[in-house]
């Protein structure tokens, strides 16, 4: 509790869920002392994120002023770009997600083409939930390596035509409004650990098509030089069998470990696999097949981590991303971190499934925004 943008996101949290209406109920929720949310109550009004008006019943004392997230005036659109499809959601300024919704695009299509389905995607939400709010802000998140906070691809292995691609100004011009792109791993911890109300130290992995990390220590994403830290997908690993890698280089984990590297395999075998959702229902199908590529699959990756658990001490590692829906993937992972890993390293370790899930990196892209554009009522 002692990090202030984690009490900042659990006071909104708390206030646009409607679990505390006053600084009482606040008090009570995050376990802090009266002082402190009055502080961040008073940042928060003066910010013009949220309303105080009207009062409460009494519990013997004085009565409550009534707290709440200032939701009129408009909203923000984000976005999660994969492969094959997109994810975008409106949020509140407050950060409470109103509505979400997927559509298929093809990355390989080029910016011009995928961000034209993303605004398409943005008007019919807008249409549907939110009509009559004006556009506040965009965020986007993308498969590949960003330079943040330029928001520009640097050499996307699965993303033709967008290497060099300034696409936070592509962003603005098209929206009319302030626009932030990150990479889709480094947003989905933003909001894991934003959803989580913090958790120390965190290597947070996504685990889908490709394979992207992230590590978040003392409530910062650790971004490295250009901003280009986590890529895990293009570390060399054994038992790879050399295989060739989408980034001209061979043996790296995304060839055995993520879910085009699943989805080749199974097709290999006869099964009838595309992508990585055919090989999470046959995995969930129980198919004996399946089972053991991505029993397989979860280990190799845990064998990538052990280095980074060993040398970085995490309080916790999280899997999101579609893979961390399968329950032996997770085990696979975890088996191999208690296996490779010092036995001081992982007593206090936790090794789970994402809480944020499939919204992680739009809660993510939220609480950037929210850090980066002046959101105050003009």
């Amino acid at each position: 509790m002692s990090e202030p943008a984690n009490l900042r996101e659990q006071t909104l949290s708390l206030l646009a869920s409607g679990k505390a209406t006053s600084r009482a109920d606040l008090v009570e929720a995050l376990q802090v002392a009266p002082s402190t949310v009055s502080s961040v109550v008073r940042r928060l009004l003066e910010e013009g994120v949220i309303l105080e008006e009207g009062v409460g019943a009494s519990t013997g004392g004085r009565r409550p002023k009534i707290l709440r997230p200032r939701e009129a005036g408009g909203v923000l659109a984000v976005a999660e770009l994969g492969g094959r499809h997109l994810r975008a959601g409106l949020v509140w300024p407050s950060g409470h997600l109103l509505a979400a919704g997927e559509a298929p695009i093809d990355i390989a299509a080029g910016p011009g083409p995928v961000f034209d389905e993303l605004g398409a995607a943005v008007d019919r939400l807008r249409a549907a939930h939110a009509p009559g709010q004006r556009l506040l802000a965009v965020g986007v998140a993308l498969p590949g390596p960003v330079e943040y906070p330029h928001g520009r691809l640097v050499g996307p292995a699965r993303m033709p035509g967008w290497s060099g691609h300034d696409a936070q100004s592509d962003l603005r011009e098209r929206f009319g409004v302030p626009a932030v792109v990150d990479n889709d791993a480094k947003a989905a911890a933003v909001g894991e650990y934003a959803t989580r109300g913090g958790t120390g130290d965190m290597i947070y992995v996504k685990a889908g098509t490709g394979i992207g990390g992230c590590l978040v220590s003392g409530g910062q994403v650790h971004r490295g030089g250009r901003g280009l830290s986590g890529d895990l997908t293009h570390v060399r690993v054994a038992d790879s069998g050399e295989r060739a890698c989408s980034c001209g280089s061979r043996g790296c984990l995304e060839t055995v470990a993520s879910g085009a590297a699943l989805a080749r395999e199974l097709a290999e075998h006869g099964l009838p696999v595309t992508r990585t959702r055919d090989v999470i229902a046959a995995t969930v199908d129980a198919d004996p097949a399946a089972v053991a590529l991505v029993r397989q699959a979860g280990r190799s990756l845990g064998v990538a981590l052990s280095s980074l658990v060993n040398f970085l001490n995490p309080d916790a590692v999280v899997l999101g991303g579609a893979l961390s829906s399968l329950d032996v993937y997770v085990a696979a992972v975890k088996s191999m971190l208690y296996e490779r890993c010092l036995p001081p390293l992982t007593q206090a370790l936790s090794i789970e499934a994402s809480l944020a899930g499939a919204d992680a990196a739009l809660t993510g892209l939220a609480r950037l925004l929210r850090e980066t554009v002046d959101l105050r009522p003009s």
